[in-house]
């Protein structure tokens, strides 16, 4: 069991460098862009969370479940709302006349 936690944790480390290089090498004009496409794949982390959250049991992992939930959906609604005030950006401005 510890092995297990251990490879878990040791990859965990791993991809949040990987993460986090391949991000900060994105030019800040490309943010918002995938920020809308990582959308969908939060949008599938909550189904699986939910999915995961289910049982009427309480354990362990129905709680992480449930903070997982919480964590995606914040994270789906904060992309839609900077993508939608990204795109009021180019939206032609109206004359007042």
């Amino acid at each position: 069991m510890t092995e297990a936690i251990l490879t878990g944790l040791v990859v965990f480390v791993l991809a949040s460098f990987v993460g986090f290089e391949v991000i900060n090498k994105v030019p800040p004009t490309l943010h918002t862009p995938l920020m809308s496409g990582s959308n969908a794949i939060s949008g599938i982390a909550v189904v699986g969370a939910m999915i995961i959250a289910g049982p009427k049991d309480t354990s362990l992992t129905v709680v992480l479940g449930l903070i997982a939930v919480v964590l995606a959906t914040v994270n789906v609604v904060g992309g839609f709302l900077v993508t939608d005030r990204m795109l009021q950006m180019f939206k032609k401005k109206e004359v007042k006349a």
